[in-house]
């Protein structure tokens, strides 16, 4: 048996829906944050597997899925800062509290 694209498409469909599932059920910041990481990573399996599968000698999937861990290890590094900065003042992390942007 082979693993073709609609093996990986699957495989990134499933994490993709486990990742937003996380981050619409979770209350937790940082659970959020990391269900963001899945759903980003899902994003990731998808650019590789159709730059190899449909346009094999361009590396735009690789070059466009470094930029998108890029982007996510910022995301992750502000979402953090802003919720220890949050954490500090409210000694929470339950997104349902965080609803005022005053101290």
């Amino acid at each position: 048996m082979t693993i073709g694209l609609n093996h990986y498409l699957i495989l990134a469909g499933i994490l993709f829906c486990i990742g937003l599932y996380g981050a619409l059920s979770r209350r937790n910041a940082v659970a959020i944050l990391m269900c963001i990481e899945i759903m980003l990573n899902a994003v990731n399996i998808t650019m590789v597997a159709f730059s190899r599968y449909i346009v094999a000698s361009a590396l735009t999937g690789q070059i466009f899925a470094i930029f998108i861990m890029t982007v996510a290890a910022a995301e992750a590094a502000v979402g953090l800062a802003i919720f220890i900065s949050l954490y500090r003042h409210r000694e929470t992390v339950d997104v349902e509290r965080m609803d005022l942007l005053k101290w």
